[in-house]
């Protein structure tokens, strides 16, 4: 055998004073040109956004084949598993059940999605448009009969009244002109570029389409692809990081599935809910208020107001009355949701408080809009479990309790980096000291 048919290794065992100076003088060297290109990057980034914007535009149908993938998984790992119980009664070769567990997993997964989107299409969207196409037409009046109802309840000419229904007639008028004018010049703007929307429209479906067969391979060798991962972190970390990458790995997609999939359930459920309520109560736009509901409750606790108020006004002027009963159905409704129904679906999926919860909405929507408020939850807590096992590490190896309420403020740590723990605290101020220790 040759010499060089050996496997080689890269690197040399052992160290030496030049290999640290080495590795120290690259060090200070990538850190500098780390820093020129970052300067670089920040003078020419609105030429790096465009090459970013085209390149997302090229993988955009691999990026919805991935988001299909990962949406549908939950069924195909459900149907994968009943279908491998009862084949394995029958066929012994555990790679033939594997294969037909799989496919029926897909196909089944793709025939609820469909379903699905049928339905939607069938039931909902010709509604919509009926729904949205009455507004348009009796908004107008109905705001007129508003200030009629308004103009009723007042009694003597107290300014305030009159100020009230001066802002409601110019509002009117304001909306009529709007009608009249702005509406139509806008749609001549969008009928004289409906053939860039159709060429859009066109390149969107090939994009779904390429998406879905994307999809249908990384739902086949989703093991494969995890396999290959794992492979590829443990090549380029040692073994202590890489498992604590694959531990945040995992962690990020039980958040993140867990939330973004138990939102989407808990929000049709909602939107259902709220359909046959508003149905009974005979109240108007009943699909149209219950498609809002429904969408909005996606975005986590300002989600049910953002859908609520327009909902809320678009029943008012059609009926203050029932407008009234549609809030206060709202309010129980959101109740139901967030104490029972919301609980129930997600859990204590996420581990953050309302507080957190309301930041990271707040900082999501700021940077990236509706979507930030949306993933901005689940990318928070993931960040938030990432603080806390780093946190919690390095007590740990100071040899401190790593439970919150050791730190109430009464029990403290001393010069030393011992931690005591205080009780019975008496009138004069003296406290007894009943345990000194270096952990819990």
């Amino acid at each position: 055998m040759n010499y060089y048919d050996k496997k080689p290794t890269f690197g040399e065992t052992g160290s030496s004073k030049i290999k640290e100076h080495f590795r120290k003088g690259i060090t200070v060297f990538l850190i500098i040109g780390a820093c020129i290109i970052c300067y670089f990057a920040f003078l020419r980034f609105e030429y790096i956004s465009e090459f970013v914007g085209e390149i997302l535009g090229i993988v955009r149908p691999i990026v919805y084949g991935f988001v299909v993938a990962y949406l549908l998984n939950p069924i195909v790992k459900l149907v994968e598993r009943y279908v491998k119980l009862l084949l394995g009664k029958v066929i012994k070769n555990e790679k033939w059940i594997h294969k037909i567990g799989r496919s029926t997993g897909i196909l089944i997964a793709f025939i609820v999605a469909a379903a699905l989107l049928t339905a939607l299409f069938n039931m909902v969207i010709p509604e919509l448009i009926r729904s949205i196409g009455d507004l348009f037409k009796t908004l107008p009046g109905q705001i007129e009969e508003f200030i009629d109802y308004v103009s009723k309840l007042q009694e003597g000419d107290q300014p305030i009244n009159k100020f009230l229904e001066n802002v409601l007639r110019q509002g009117s008028e304001t909306l009529e002109e709007w009608a009249k004018t702005d509406l139509l010049k806008q749609t001549n703007v969008l009928m004289t570029s409906a053939a860039v929307g159709v060429i859009n429209v066109i390149s969107g479906v090939f994009d779904v389409l390429v998406g879905l067969i994307v999809a249908v391979y990384v739902l086949f060798s989703k093991e494969q692809f995890q396999n290959q991962g794992r492979k590829i972190i443990y090549a380029l970390m040692p073994a202590k990081r890489a498992n604590l990458t694959l531990h945040i790995a995992r962690k990020s997609n039980e958040i993140f599935g867990g939330f973004i999939i138990g939102k989407i359930i808990d929000s049709a459920i909602i939107g259902v809910l709220c359909f046959i309520g508003v149905s009974l109560l005979k109240m108007p736009y009943a699909l149209l208020v219950s498609v809002i509901v429904g969408v909005t409750n996606v975005i986590p606790f300002f989600g049910p107001y953002i859908g609520a108020i327009p909902s809320a006004i678009l029943i008012l002027l059609a009926d203050p009355i029932k407008g009234v009963y549609f809030i206060i159905f709202i309010l129980l409704l959101q109740q139901l949701d967030g104490n029972v129904i919301g609980p129930m679906i997600l859990g204590d999926s996420t581990g953050l408080s309302a507080f957190w919860v309301v930041f990271a909405i707040l900082l999501g929507g700021g940077l990236f809009g509706i979507v930030g408020m949306i993933i901005g939850v689940p990318t928070f807590a993931m960040i938030y479990y990432i603080a806390k096992l780093f946190v919690a590490q390095r007590l740990e190896e100071k040899k401190l309790p790593t439970t919150t309420s050791s730190y109430d403020g009464v029990n403290y740590v001393d010069d030393n980096g011992k931690y005591v723990e205080v009780q019975n605290e008496d009138a004069t101020g003296k406290v007894d000291i009943v345990e000194e220790k270096k952990g819990e």
